[in-house]
């Protein structure tokens, strides 16, 4: 089994900050790239951002200078630095990983249940 539980979400106001964490946890032999998505209220999912196992970054026009994606290996988490938030940043946040269970497997790819971040004043 693999765990991928998201935390950090949160009421803030506009121009304010969140931090989300995503820490992955069970049956694990390699993650390789992990991103952060988000799905609005009547909207598609879109991707925010993602890092590489080499980690090499990449964003979404809208959040590009305001977000930062970044991994903890040792500790199996991928953070997103949120700044300068807009009501529009408002959404559920998910956390999504490709990982390996064992060196003999491909990789699978695993989300989690998410994380409500409302951006309001």
């Amino acid at each position: 089994q693999v765990q991928v539980v998201e935390s950090g979400g949160g009421l803030v106001q506009p121009g304010g900050s969140l931090r989300l964490s995503c820490a992955v946890s069970g049956s694990i032999f390699s993650i390789g790239a992990l991103g952060w998505y988000r799905q609005a209220p009547g909207k598609e999912r879109e991707l925010v951002a993602g890092i590489t196992s080499g980690g090499s970054t990449n964003y979404a026009d809208s959040v590009k200078g305001r977000f930062t994606i970044s991994r903890d290996n040792a500790k199996n988490t991928v953070y997103l630095q949120m700044n300068s938030l807009k009501p529009e940043d408002t959404a559920v946040y998910y956390c999504n990983l490709d990982a390996r269970r064992y060196f003999y497997l491909g990789y699978t790819e695993y989300w989690g249940k998410g994380t409500l971040v409302t951006v309001s004043s």
